[in-house]
């Protein structure tokens, strides 16, 4: 059974930090590049963030470049994203996915999601 399980999230304050781990399991994980997506609510989805299989290539949205940072462990199977100086306006519900082999933009390329963490950030 594939499964991606995301965890880390919580309310934390504007300018803090917060880390977000991703458990993958029931698939070649090394194989898969994993992205993480952000919901807000009467928002689109949209990606954060996305680590690439074989060369490990990191990717990010404007909105987070410089703040945070994705990185993986294909030993353990996880993927983490590191958020820093959090804004209100990263308050969502996060989501790691997977695609086969390449960091694609859109949601409905991924193959796998995970059931998603809430990150709330009070002003």
């Amino acid at each position: 059974e594939v499964q991606l399980q995301a965890s880390g999230g919580g309310l934390v304050q504007a300018g803090g930090s917060l880390t977000l781990s991703c458990a993958a399991s029931g698939f070649t994980f090394e194989d898969y590049a994993i992205a993480w997506f952000r919901q807000a609510p009467g928002k689109e989805r949209e990606r954060v963030s996305c680590i690439a299989s074989s060369d490990h290539k990191q990717y990010y949205a404007d909105s987070v470049k410089g703040r945070f940072t994705i990185s993986r462990d294909d030993a353990k199977k996880m993927v983490y994203l590191q958020m820093n100086s959090l804004r209100p306006e990263d308050t969502a519900v996060y989501y790691c996915a997977a695609d086969l082999w390449i960091c694609s933009t859109k949601g409905s390329q991924y193959d796998y999601w995970g059931q998603g963490t809430l990150v709330t950030v009070s002003s």
